[in-house]
């Protein structure tokens, strides 16, 4: 068997915490508790974590500048915590960076629903199993599925989150071929979006700008009915390693 992922939940409301955590273990998972920005840092030093899940609203630090600390440095999966009216701090989470979002109240079926969804998508479990050699080719990238990584013509490496990642996979396997927000969401996150969840045109705005495409949109178009399609050839080809 595998060892179980390693969650780290950060938040200044012990209830939510003591249930969190005693939620989580039942579903198999290790977790541990920071009810501020220093502990959080405090776990990230002292234990190989999987996955954070992030209150936005912290006593010492903003959760959103902690969320932008960390994915300066790590790729760690961030699922932030946030109050169902603080449209604006979702969308600045996801644009910082972050993987997904909650909203508070939330029920706790729905969070392990996220985190399964992140950690199959990104398998950072050590006895998952590694896709076989192949890579995309596209527009001058070269995007490798194993190591999740892509390169430019010039060799310089792409910097993506996960999440971004699993946006650009779902579009090379699929050139040419118009998705929808919830056709995306359901590819990347495994759910389903509502009316207002703008996660996936962040995340489109977020790769534009990585893949030089922010002002001209001929890499990844938006459609008038309401989704988005990669209009580069794609190829396969050897990975850059």
């Amino acid at each position: 068997m595998g060892t179980a992922a390693h969650i780290l939940v950060v938040d200044d409301d012990r209830e939510i915490c003591s249930l969190l955590q005693r939620y989580l273990c039942e579903q198999g998972f290790r977790v541990s508790v920071a009810r501020d920005g220093n502990a959080m840092e405090e776990c990230l030093d002292q234990a190989n974590i999987t996955l954070v899940v992030l209150d936005v609203m912290l006593p010492d630090k903003s959760g959103l500048d902690l969320c932008r600390s960390l994915r300066e440095r790590s790729n760690i999966p961030i699922i932030l915590l946030t109050a169902l009216k603080e449209e604006v701090d979702r969308i600045i989470g996801l644009e910082l960076g972050a993987d997904d979002y909650l909203c508070k109240p939330f029920n706790p079926r729905e969070l392990v629903a996220r985190i399964r969804a992140i950690l199959r998508r990104t398998e950072l479990s050590s006895q998952s199993e590694k896709p076989t050699g192949y890579a995309f080719s596209f527009n001058g990238f070269i995007a490798d599925p194993e190591t999740r990584s892509v390169v430019a013509e010039d060799g310089r490496e792409i910097d993506l989150t996960s999440a971004e990642f699993s946006l650009l996979q779902a579009f090379l396997e699929r050139p040419g071929r118009m998705l929808s927000r919830n056709q995306l969401l359901d590819m990347t996150q495994g759910r389903n979006g509502d009316p207002f969840d703008r996660s996936i045109d962040v995340l489109v705005s977020r790769l534009r700008r990585k893949l030089n495409d922010a002002d001209k949109q001929q890499l990844l178009k938006t459609q008038r009915n309401g989704g988005y399609q990669l209009a580069a050839r794609v190829k396969y080809a050897e990975p850059a390693r």
